[in-house]
């Protein structure tokens, strides 16, 4: 295992590791007091559960589908993810990093699927400004986006780094100069 593969490794687990400890917090202090304001009219901590996947998604699908597809979906993506990682020598580094992070994430919210049945969020943003509000409401339906976490925050980061490195243009290695093995004399 290379360097590069061990410390995108170490990135998914710093992912894990504190997601599960803000969602034990989270659990612990927040759910009692509900809702907690951050920065008025844009940010709160709110203890919520989520029994679907991103934004609720297959909430309401019957057992055992819910918890068939919420296990076997990030199952499959942590495998594909790993894959990468292991055999990607050659990713650039927002590539790596975004691997990771979305690799930390889905384990992150698998990890709550196993051990709560349902995934903590506790991150709520929302838009109260008039002007702004009244904008969100009228092109996306509401002002608020769903309650969030860390492990929801990172596969964001990482999709979005993801992104950024197949728009950017790449460098192209340049050609090899010919060796003087390879160089032929012209016949005289």
């Amino acid at each position: 295992m290379t360097a590069g593969t061990r410390s995108s490794f170490l990135v998914a687990l710093a992912v894990v590791v504190v997601d599960q400890i803000t969602k034990v917090a989270a659990h612990r202090w927040l759910r009692p007091a509900g809702s907690v304001e951050v920065v008025p009219g844009f940010f709160d901590l709110t203890y919520s559960r989520n029994r679907g996947g991103l934004f609720g998604y297959f909430a309401d699908l019957p057992e055992p589908w819910r918890v068939g597809l919420l296990t076997a979906l990030p199952v499959l993506a942590i495998a594909l993810l790993s894959r990468f990682l292991l055999r990607g020598e050659d990713l650039s580094r927002p590539a790596r990093v975004g691997l990771s992070a979305v690799l930390g994430g889905a384990l992150g919210n698998l990890i709550d699927r196993a051990l709560r049945g349902e995934v903590v969020d506790f991150l709520d943003a929302y838009a109260s400004a008039p002007g702004l509000a009244d904008w969100l409401v009228r092109h996306f339906g509401t002002a608020h986006w769903p309650t969030f976490n860390v492990a929801d925050s990172a596969i964001v980061v990482g999709a979005g780094l993801l992104l950024l490195d197949v728009l950017r243009p790449h460098a192209r290695a340049p050609a090899p100069a010919p060796s003087a093995a390879s160089r032929s004399i012209a016949p005289e």
